[in-house]
């Protein structure tokens, strides 16, 4: 759904974050007599789901996760390609706006609803509160969950001790549990209608991505716990909200595209020119024969590299991690990323179309949710009566029509020998490779995945990495250790060393994949 009201909300913010708090002298001190003490729930909504996509799926994705998880690299300006600015100082800017902006929002939002008993509020601030607090966790480990956002209640601390992430993974399913349980409940009315970017307020359709992402979050924990990840895959799948089942479920903010608001990729690629291809992801779809390369990957300026191994059609991939003066040869000679990310006029010239400043942000795809259970019924997870293949192929089928791909091309896609589903060890590498191509644009989610599965195991530091291993996790912010050290130090013992080595929980049995190969093909963490 389009966003049709969004310029209203902006000033409205922190008043719906205190809405139920109790008030205590510093409240009642800091209280503007001009300002109302609540904000209409829709226009704060709206705001938060923006705040939410451009948080994750704006900078810090295509100029750090992205650069991670390998679909880009860096010819210019390398040092998140070296992971030099990864550091606590350049990263914190996604945890500190985090917590006091959407997440602030959608607990105020889901705290008026619940007290309204209305679903359709508090349903679809859950989940994208949920939502929020999974790509924290999964970047940084331990973070404050059961304590966070009470700074201005009584008894609330501004020093919330950290949970581990075993433990805010059991906060997050409970979350989309309840939202998908009450969502699909007779009391669930749309309340939010077009103030909602994402479903235009239809609870039917927050109680599946509620379901898709529970699946999503099931999935993470199967190395570490694959119990509690059956169990879970059991009920996202069988609830009778259900999960998404096409490309029309899926869950995206589409931008006006207004000049205000825009998909915040191509305002920055209407500056800059620094990105291109990451040869991880460009050998791939090279030896694949991948019908979405020309959509994914633009052909390169210099064709001087024409017969060069890895050159394919005027395509070509650039290595991650090389030292600034190494990377500059690839502005030339590598394939910049493709057309749909850029917004017509930039500072190099007429590259894509005015119309692309309207593409979606995703904060789940089809596709993913069809590699899920593919990886499910090949593991004898889920309760899922459809075979491994069937999803396997419908998550290509899903990405590809996604991304624009004929539905002939598709076929002859799926028909090639190399891209035909094998079964057992082989099938859920397919998978886990599949997914993360399909998964272009969530830097993080695929960050995630390849933790996970370790594929493509072809993910390896580069030459000029400040490590010889791709990060695990990033360190603690630095305004964490300046205004909650305590805390940091406690979550710090119990997790491990702050630093890029240390795992998260779902992370810690890598050998537990059947998809994991060596520690050398896991790019040699440590």
């Amino acid at each position: 759904m389009n966003i049709t009201k969004i310029t209203c909300a902006a000033g409205l913010l922190l008043a719906v974050g205190v809405v139920g708090c109790n008030n205590d002298s510093i409240t009642n001190i800091n209280t503007n007599p001009n300002n109302p003490p609540s904000a209409p729930p829709g226009p704060v909504f709206t705001q938060a789901a923006i705040s939410s996509a451009a948080s994750f799926l704006g900078g810090f994705s295509f100029a750090q996760t992205e650069l991670v998880a390998q679909h880009w690299a860096k010819g210019q300006y390398t040092d998140e390609d070296r992971y030099a600015r990864l550091d606590p100082a350049s990263t914190q800017g996604t945890w500190n706006g985090a917590y006091p902006g959407q997440l602030k929002d959608l607990k105020g939002l889901a705290q008026v609803g619940l007290a309204a008993k209305q679903p359709g509020l508090y349903g679809p601030a859950l989940v994208l509160t949920a939502w929020n607090y999974s790509y924290l966790t999964d970047t940084w480990g331990a973070i404050p969950f059961s304590q966070a956002l009470a700074g201005d209640s009584v008894g609330g601390s501004l020093t919330p001790a950290f949970d581990a992430q075993k433990d805010v993974y059991a906060g997050m399913l409970a979350m989309l549990t309840q939202a998908a349980t009450d969502l699909h409940g007779a009391t669930a009315t749309n309340v939010l209608g077009s103030a909602d970017p994402v479903y235009d307020g239809d609870p039917a359709q927050w109680a599946k991505f509620a379901n898709s992402l529970r699946a999503r979050l099931a999935m993470r924990l199967v190395n570490v716990d694959p119990v509690t990840a059956n169990a879970q895959l059991t009920a996202a799948f069988h609830d009778p909200a259900g999960v998404f089942t096409s490309n029309a479920d899926m869950a995206k903010l589409v931008y006006p595209g207004d000049g205000v608001y825009n998909n915040p990729v191509t305002n920055t690629q209407a500056s800059r020119d620094d990105n291109r291809v990451s040869q991880t992801l460009a050998n791939i779809l090279f030896a694949l024969h991948d019908p979405r390369m020309p959509i994914l990957m633009m052909p390169v300026k210099d064709s001087s590299l024409a017969g060069t191994t890895g050159f394919s059609a005027g395509y070509f991939g650039m290595p991650n991690g090389l030292a600034t003066a190494a990377a500059g040869f690839y502005l030339t000679t590598a394939s910049r990323p493709g057309t749909y990310l850029w917004p017509g006029v930039t500072s190099v010239g007429i590259i894509g179309s005015s119309a692309n400043k309207k593409y979606p942000s995703f904060y789940m795809m089809y596709a993913e949710l069809c590699f899920i259970e593919a990886e499910a019924a090949e593991r004898g997870m889920g309760g899922l009566t459809g075979s491994a293949a069937s999803y396997y192929a419908a998550g290509i089928t899903a990405s590809m029509s996604q991304r624009g791909v004929a539905a002939a091309d598709i076929a002859t896609y799926l028909a090639q020998p190399s891209v035909a589903y094998k079964g057992g060890t082989a099938g859920l590498i397919q998978i886990a490779v599949q997914k993360w191509v399909s998964l272009v644009d969530d830097g993080a989610t695929s960050w995630a995945e390849w933790r996970r599965t370790c594929q493509p195991s072809t993910i390896v530091a580069g030459p000029a990495a400040v490590v010889n291993y791709v990060p695990r996790r990033f360190y603690y912010p630095t305004t964490e250790y300046s205004l909650n050290a305590a805390n940091v130090a406690a979550a710090v013992t119990a997790q491990g060393t702050d630093n890029f080595g240390t795992r998260v929980y779902w992370d810690t049995k890598p050998t537990a994949a059947p998809t994991y190969v060596s520690a050398q093909a896991c790019a040699g963490t440590p």
